[in-house]
């Protein structure tokens, strides 16, 4: 059994959100997978630049040393930013997955390029440094926005499917896309209907759908029994952190 921890890295006042999550994951369970779900309790509602990805990562790196001590397998946290991702690794010592690596690393498999499909303006240079860092900067044909911030996706989500599906078309017919990838795990859901909406126009290209591929590379990892090397994601132990004491605290314990 792999037991698989979501963690979403911001707060959040909508008691719905937490539900609707965790229905849609638990939709994708199979056998052998165990999800449960987290959100941080201090921090951003949303993460849409730098600045939110940078006040969302203590209460993440929090949670997934929690889901570490509690038995879990592998951690996904649920943003495509993938905010605190690497110091997670460090802190855990378990398999812990971005969205936003593994679905470029996905659209790299399944295509030539790739065009990401975005939340807002704010959001393209922080995915634009992504694929820097994740070396798949010359396979990014483009970023596309459909200005609607994150805390206004779920109000009108067939708004925001015909925005996507009309980036997508012109990622494909202007920028010579191979693969769209949606780059906002708040689109949960999205790619169904975005691959409908393609086909419509004699469209037929893959649709990443972030936190479904995410789930499927943890297990798949996991079952193979493979996890991040501890050569590179490797820290001394906690040293006196002034501020962050309950973080420091479940460091050193």
């Amino acid at each position: 059994m792999t037991k698989l921890r979501i963690i979403s890295p911001h707060f959040t006042d909508k008691s719905t959100e937490v539900a609707e999550l965790k229905a849609y994951v638990d939709a994708l369970g199979s056998d052998g997978l165990e999800i449960s779900h987290t959100t941080i309790p201090t921090g951003p509602i949303s993460i849409e630049c730098e600045l939110d990805m940078a006040l969302a990562a203590p209460g993440t790196i929090e949670e997934a040393v929690c889901a570490a001590k509690e038995g879990i397998d592998a951690v996904v946290i649920s943003c495509f930013g993938d905010p605190a991702l690497a110091a997670c690794r460090e802190a855990a010592k378990i398999l812990v997955l971005g969205p936003g690596q593994t679905s470029m690393h996905a659209a790299a498999l399944l295509g030539h390029r790739f065009s990401v499909i975005t939340v807002v303006e704010s959001v393209r240079s922080v995915i634009e440094n992504m694929a820097r860092e994740y070396a798949v900067a010359d396979k990014l044909a483009s970023i596309r926005v459909i200005n609607i911030p994150v805390v206004e996706l779920a109000s009108d989500m067939a708004a925001v499917n015909e925005a996507l599906a009309k980036e997508a078309i012109a990622a494909v017919k202007e920028d010579r896309a191979d693969v769209i990838v949606l780059g906002c795990t708040g689109f949960l859901g999205s790619a169904e209907v975005v691959v409908a909406k393609l086909k419509a126009q004699g469209i037929d290209v893959p649709v990443i759908d972030p936190i479904p591929v995410s789930i499927a590379m943890a297990q798949a990892l996991c079952t193979l029994g493979l996890k991040h090397s501890s050569r590179l994601y490797a820290c001394d132990p906690a040293k006196p952190t002034k501020g962050y004491d309950a973080l420091a605290g479940k460091l050193d314990a």
